[in-house]
């Protein structure tokens, strides 16, 4: 039965995750093709177990992040698609937007670039809030490409987002009003926890022996790509604000930080010298 099949998965996974009673049931739930919600109001309870939970379950033992096996991750207010093509969206990473739409108040950014767009979360999360804006997605992976337009496609955002395979400079001259970028800023060589480090792509995690290889490129080709009055909303390490702050100074560019939820550095928001 259900419940104590749930039970006996989450006793398996105690070792493995720190939530196992929850990755327990959103396996279960995927299983039964249902979503958690319905599972834990009982309306499953007199089903069978599927065949295929146990499976699930043991992918999860080898650390497979749960948004990869059930292809899906909530992010902002809306589920994305997700693959081992991409990075995991994470709440840390709603700072970005959160500071963008501080920023622009009343106001709204016409034209949109998520430089390394991944699974299109930051780009599609400001098409949805600023909902006369249209934007561009640009990743140097074509796999992070097609899933991005995959989500854009099945969030109605279609016609308002493009997508490209480019690199942090797209040739768009003064082009964007609002410029969102999570590049990778993780030290080579890093301890992270096994479900990112054996399964999270790392060309999406890595810069260099600093964190900072991604930052010094991204800083010198900013500022042309930002439309007079533009801003860019950059993700940052906890502890790298000051280094990443003067690599845009050295640019002539003026930074401020913005703290997450958590109260750590997350975010860089960089602007024009007016």
């Amino acid at each position: 039965m259900i419940k104590p099949a749930v039970a006996a998965a989450a006793a398996r996974l105690a070792a493995t995750s720190d939530t196992p009673r929850l990755d327990a049931e959103l396996l279960m739930a995927h299983a039964l093709g249902t979503s958690r919600e319905a599972l834990l109001l009982g309306r499953h309870d007199g089903d069978e177990v599927p065949a295929r939970f146990d499976a699930l379950v043991e992918r999860r033992l080898t650390h497979e992040p749960i948004a990869y096996i059930v292809g899906h991750k909530a992010f902002w207010t809306f589920e994305l698609d997700v693959s081992p093509a991409v990075l995991i969206p994470r709440p840390d990473s709603e700072t970005l937007i959160e500071a963008a739409i501080d920023h622009f108040g009343a106001r709204a950014p016409a034209r949109i670039l998520d430089l390394g767009t991944g699974s299109g979360a930051l780009l599609l999360a400001a098409l949805t809030h600023w909902t006369q804006a249209t934007g561009l997605g640009v990743d140097i992976s074509a796999a992070a490409i097609e899933v991005a337009r995959g989500n854009a496609d099945r969030l109605g955002l279609a016609a308002r987002a493009d997508f490209a395979l480019l690199g942090w400079e797209t040739g768009a001259n003064g082009g964007f009003d609002l410029i969102l970028c999570n590049p990778p800023y993780i030290e080579s060589g890093a301890d992270l926890p096994p479900d990112v480090a054996r399964h999270e792509p790392a060309s999406a995690l890595f810069a260099g022996d600093d964190g900072l290889d991604d930052y010094r490129m991204i800083a010198p080709v900013l500022a042309p790509q930002l439309a007079p009055g533009g801003v860019a909303c950059i993700e940052i390490g906890a502890t790298q604000a000051a280094a990443v702050s003067a690599l845009f100074a050295d640019q002539g560019l003026l930074t401020q930080v913005r703290r997450d939820l958590a109260g750590r550095d997350r975010c860089l928001i960089v602007s024009r010298v007016t």
